[in-house]
C-alpha cells in the first residue's frame, strides 16, 4: 500500500492498539476522548482497508483476531516511541504539563491525598489532574490511568513503583464496646467477639497475628476465624461502625489517626502484629516504561515529600 494511502489510517491503527490494551470499546473511547460509535466506525474502516476482520466482538467482550494481533504487534512499539518522543519534547519546552489520571483507595484519597493536591496544582498550573477514588482494584492499563496509589506488601514486578509512606494495620474497638464485652488479651479470644470484617470475597474472614521472639520464647503466629454483625468494603465505614460500638475491626492506620486522637478507637492486643491483610507500605505505581512523563514524576515527588512520615496512627 502506498504511503499516501497509509497516512489517513494512522489514527485508526493507533486506536486499534488502544483497543488491544483496554479490551473495551467504551474504555478506548474514554481514553481517546471520542464517542463509542466513532470507535466502532473507525475500526470498521480499518478492517475494510486491511481486507480482513481485526476485532472480534461479542455482547460481553472484545478481542483481536490473529490478523488484528499481528497488526498491533507490528505497530504498537512505534506508537509508544512517538508518544514518548512528543512527551520528551514537551518536557524540554518548559513547565510540566498535561493530564495525569490517578486512582487511589477511598479513605486514603479523601483523608491524605486530596488535601495535598491544591498545593501541587498551584505549583504546576499547566498540569491537569483527575483523581478516581475507588476501593476496587482497578486495571491501570485497561482503564487508562497514569498512576495508582496502593497499599501493598510488594508492588508487581511489571510496574514502576515509588514508596510513598509506611503503613500499618491496627486492631481497634470503642471504649463502650470494651466495657460491654471485655478486652481480648489474646488473638484467639477474637472468635468470641463481634468482629467487623472487610468485605472482600465470599470466604469466611480470618485475621492473622504475629508475636516476635523474645529471649528463649519463640515467635508465635495465629490465624483466627472471625464473624460479626457488619461487613463493609470501605475502611471509613468500618471505622464509623467501631465508633458506634458495633465491634472490633482491623483497619489501616491511614483511616484511624483522627479516631485514635479523639479516643473513639482504642488499639488492642499490644505486642501482636496483624499480618497478611493490609500492605505495610503505600506505593505509587504505573506500568513499566523506559521513561516517566514529567508531570507524573512531579506528582510522585510531591506525594513522597508530603507522606514520607506516614499517617501518625501507628
Amino acid at each position: 500500500m502506498a504511503t499516501h494511502h497509509i497516512a489517513p489510517l494512522l489514527a485508526d491503527l493507533h486506536l486499534l492498539t488502544v483497543l488491544a490494551d483496554t479490551q473495551s470499546f467504551t474504555q478506548a473511547a474514554r481514553q481517546l476522548g471520542i464517542s463509542k460509535a466513532s470507535v466502532s466506525t473507525r475500526i470498521a474502516d480499518l478492517e475494510r482497508a486491511a481486507g480482513t476482520v481485526l476485532v472480534r466482538r461479542t455482547t460481553r467482550s472484545v478481542s483481536l483476531s490473529p490478523a488484528g494481533q499481528q497488526l498491533v504487534d507490528d505497530t504498537q512499539a512505534s506508537f509508544a516511541r512517538i508518544a514518548q518522543g512528543l512527551a520528551d519534547v514537551r518536557d524540554l519546552a518548559g513547565a510540566p504539563r498535561g493530564l495525569v489520571r490517578m486512582t487511589a483507595p477511598v479513605a486514603l484519597g479523601r483523608q491524605h491525598i486530596a488535601p495535598l493536591l491544591p498545593e501541587f496544582l498551584q505549583r504546576y498550573p499547566e498540569i491537569r489532574l483527575e483523581l478516581d477514588l475507588n476501593d476496587r482494584l482497578v486495571n491501570v492499563v485497561q482503564e487508562g490511568f497514569d498512576l495508582a496509589v496502593r497499599h501493598s506488601h510488594a508492588p508487581p514486578d511489571s510496574y514502576v513503583a515509588w514508596a510513598l509512606a509506611p503503613s500499618a494495620a491496627l486492631l481497634v474497638a470503642s471504649r463502650d464496646y470494651l466495657a460491654r464485652r471485655g478486652t481480648p488479651a489474646h488473638p484467639s479470644e477474637l472468635a468470641r467477639h463481634d468482629c467487623l470484617a472487610y468485605l472482600r470475597d465470599g470466604r469466611g474472614p480470618s485475621w492473622s497475628f504475629e508475636k516476635p521472639a523474645q529471649g528463649r520464647r519463640p515467635a508465635e503466629r495465629i490465624s483466627v476465624p472471625v464473624s460479626g454483625p457488619f461487613k463493609a468494603n470501605n475502611s471509613e465505614v468500618l471505622r464509623e461502625a467501631v465508633r458506634g460500638g458495633l465491634g472490633i475491626a482491623l483497619l489501616p492506620d491511614f483511616s484511624l489517626a483522627g479516631a485514635l486522637a479523639a479516643g473513639d478507637a482504642v488499639p488492642l492486643l499490644a505486642g501482636w502484629k496483624p499480618v497478611g491483610f493490609f500492605g505495610e507500605r503505600v506505593y505509587a505505581i504505573r506500568p513499566w516504561a523506559p521513561t516517566v512523563p514529567r508531570a507524573v514524576q512531579c506528582l510522585v515527588d510531591h506525594l513522597r515529600a508530603r507522606l514520607a512520615q506516614g499517617f501518625g496512627a501507628g
